[in-house]
């Protein structure tokens, strides 16, 4: 850790002190002097005078304006190009020229800056040499470092308590992160008392205290980010048993110690060079050696983001073509970066940041969030978090991610949200109205969110279980059955009235006005209901047939000539799956009655021929013992109402007696019961020697084709099948008639 905080530091310190140890300035500045300097040029009026002289001079003139005292201004401020322009793209690329122009044309100068700086920054110095001051900042450095490891040896406890956390619950891992990221937090602070914290209770000369106080935040910035690194990816060097399962991605080990390796590096050489761009022009750099000096700073960082982006591991998900496309694109995009940050066009370049990277930052925020909040292990009892909190932890950091980029944005394009408010220009309104448009929109997916979740909550409870247990009850109650049809068409209903609201408010928003839009929708509805009448009745029908509770998602039904399970319904059509597979769509204008058959319970009546001598009363008790026996088999119970038993005689029919047979259970029980009533009720009447007549036909008197008109036909076995089975489909026709 000390080498990758010392090494950029090193670097930064050597490009402000490296020259001869025995340079003699030609021109002194008192340090006090220095002081006011950096205070005035803080001060928001004077920068608020400069900007408005650079604007001046760069429309008068035609010279380049000033650059800001930042890297980032001093990189990106763009010169006005000379003359009038005809177009934008001629007005961008005469800019273009004019500011790579001004590099090539400040490259020969920037040696003597930096050989007066050397002069006049050893005599502010007090005669210490650039060893001295490295030294110096290596001793305090080392100083912050033992105060975090002492920091960490008396911490123990807590650290056994991160420990003892949970991994098989989504609470347990919040607790571990959260506790993770704390104890982080201690140690960066631990690290910036020791370092930075000791620096100032010392009496330093003012050039030395600014130049070593601001390389030791850039390396306290640097440990800060190398610590919630660890806290979020938990590298391999920790050696944290199952580190898979309690990091903030999902990511694997190899992953999480490529980007362990790379982000603080780059951090770390972009937090010095930006230390160095601090100082720097308080030191005499003029601001076309300080846009030079960041082309230099962002080349490096530049080659730092491809050797991470080439080196980086394959994925589980990634195929070989995959992993190499993803690689070239990225590869294309730092490099579209770096050429716009040469060209100076800052505001294609950070809208080209953004892009990209908010997106990013938005996809990882929502896998970190839906990971360490999944469901528990089944060791733990799968404990949930509720979808709803979820979504809105998920839906709060998006937004945050959101606000925060257009902040950071605004800051890089130098708009001035005060200075908004009170103007009335075009420009100023376009950009207000986008901000409105943007923050209604993130308003309506956050409450959009919300409800979303909350109905997903409620369809997963309502949400028909597997059978654990003998005695759980394999139904739905017909209350969350209802929740489960209704739910889904109050969801869409709800997303359309926030979608139209959004819309309008939006509209509203940019000045649109939406009275007269309002007025034009009611009067197009008007003529949209009369020319779409056959709609307009699919719909009214549909709510009344939801009101009157007719069927549910779920439910077997019958309507004309459509019958099927309800599968899920639209605003103006139903769907029906037939139980031998196809899939009818009924607009709710044409359904018309509906017979309901998996309402509370059903009775199923059929019946049993026995032969004429059998004894009808021995025989309706054993069907009343067979039928009370299924009643109790745990397969059965659950769905029977009433057992089977026996009503009374039916007929007396062409070989035997006709007994009706009936039960009443809960919709779809009765199927399976009753295949196994018969094969109970076969085997029992087999046994008490109850017959079970089938149909016998005696043929004579039939000429045979062969032989002499009297002659009897040969009576073989297919021919008697082939009569029974006629006989037989002749009497199941006539009772299905009878029923």
């Amino acid at each position: 850790m000390f080498v990758l905080i010392a090494g950029p530091l090193v670097f930064g310190i050597a490009l402000l002190l490296a020259g001869p140890a025995q340079a003699q300035a030609t021109a002194t500045v008192p340090p006090e002097k220095v002081k006011q300097l950096f205070e005035l040029l803080d001060d928001p009026s004077v920068k608020a005078w400069v900007a408005e002289q650079r604007k001046q001079d760069a429309g008068s003139t035609g010279e380049p304006a000033a650059a800001g005292a930042s890297p980032s201004g001093a990189s990106s401020d763009a010169a006005a190009a000379p003359g009038r322009m005809n177009t934008m793209a001629s007005s961008m690329l005469d800019r273009i020229k004019h500011h790579i122009e001004r590099i090539v044309r400040t490259l020969p100068s920037l040696p003597g800056q930096f050989a007066r700086i050397r002069t006049e920054t050893m005599e502010d110095m007090s005669g210490k040499r650039p060893a001295g001051v490295l030294f110096l900042v290596a001793i305090f450095i080392a100083a912050g470092l033992a105060l975090t490891w002492a920091t960490y040896k008396l911490t123990r406890p807590f650290r056994l308590w991160i420990i003892a956390q949970s991994k098989d619950t989504p609470i347990g891992r919040a607790r571990k992160i959260g506790g993770r990221t704390l104890y982080s937090s201690l140690l960066i602070v631990s690290f910036a008392l020791g370092s930075a914290g000791a620096f100032i209770l010392f009496d330093w000369p003012m050039l030395i205290r600014e130049i070593v106080l601001t390389f030791l935040m850039a390396a306290v910035a640097t440990a800060a980010v190398r610590m919630y690194l660890a806290a979020l990816l938990v590298p391999s060097f920790m050696q944290v048993e199952n580190a898979v399962e309690v990091r903030a991605l999902p990511v694997t080990n190899e992953t999480a110690d490529h980007w362990f390796y790379w982000v603080p590096r780059i951090f770390g050489v972009f937090a010095f060079f930006a230390a160095a761009f601090i100082l720097l022009p308080g030191l005499g750099i003029d601001q076309d050696g300080m846009l030079v000096l960041s082309v230099g700073a962002d080349f490096v960082l530049l080659l730092l983001f491809l050797l991470a982006v080439w080196r980086r591991p394959r994925t589980l998900r990634d195929d070989g073509h995959g992993h190499t496309a993803a690689t070239w694109f990225l590869t294309a995009y730092f490099v579209g970066l770096f050429l716009l940050r040469i060209a100076g066009v800052p505001i294609l370049f950070w809208f080209t940041f953004a892009a990209f990277f908010l997106p990013l930052a938005i996809v990882l925020t929502q896998r970190g969030v839906n990971f360490v909040l999944r469901p528990g292990s089944e060791e733990a009892g799968r404990p949930t978090i509720p979808a709803v909190t979820i979504a809105v932890i998920d839906r709060a950091v998006r937004m945050i991610l959101i606000l925060a980029a257009a902040y950071l944005l605004a800051r890089a394009w130098g708009l001035d949200m005060q200075s908004m408010q009170d103007s009335n220009t075009t420009t100023t309104l376009i950009l207000r109205g986008l901000i409105n448009v943007v923050v209604i929109a993130l308003a309506a997916d956050f409450g959009w969110s919300i409800i979303k979740a909350l109905i997903e909550r409620k369809l997963g409870i309502d949400t028909r279980h597997a059978v654990i247990s003998d005695e759980e009850i394999p139904i739905v109650d017909p209350q969350q059955a209802r929740l489960r049809t209704l739910l889904p068409i109050i969801q869409n209903i709800l997303l359309a009235v926030i979608v139209v609201m959004a819309v309008l408010m939006m509209l509203a928003s940019v000045g649109i006005q939406i009275g007269p839009l309002i007025a034009g929708a009611g009067v197009v509805g008007v003529a949209v209901g009369f020319g779409a009448q056959t709609l307009v009745k699919d719909v009214i029908s549909g709510v009344f047939y939801l009101l009157d509770d007719a069927f549910r998602v779920g439910e077997y039904i019958t309507s004309g000539s459509y019958r099927g399970t309800v599968e899920s319904f639209s605003l103006r059509s139903v769907k029906l799956r037939h139980h031998r597979g196809p899939l009818f769509t009924i607009p709710f204008g044409e359904l018309g009655a509906v017979q309901n058959q998996s309402r509370d319970w059903v009775t199923d009546k059929f019946n049993i021929t026995v032969g004429y001598d059998t004894d009808i009363e021995f025989a309706r008790k054993l069907i009343k013992r067979i039928g009370l026996e299924l009643a109790e088999d745990p397969e059965f119970k659950n769905w029977v109402i009433e057992p089977i038993k026996m009503q009374g005689v039916q007929e007396f029919g062409e070989y035997g007696i006709v007994l009706r047979v009936k039960v009443t259970t809960r919709p779809g029980g009765a199927f399976a019961m009753k295949g196994r009533f018969f094969l109970r009720l076969r085997q029992a009447f087999k046994e008490q020697g109850i017959e079970l007549p089938f149909p016998t036909v005696h043929v004579e008197g039939l000429q045979s084709p062969h032989g002499a008109e009297n002659a009897p036909v040969e009576i073989t076995p297919e021919l008697k099948l082939a009569v029974a089975q006629s006989h037989t489909n002749r009497r199941r026709k006539k009772a299905s008639t009878t029923e």
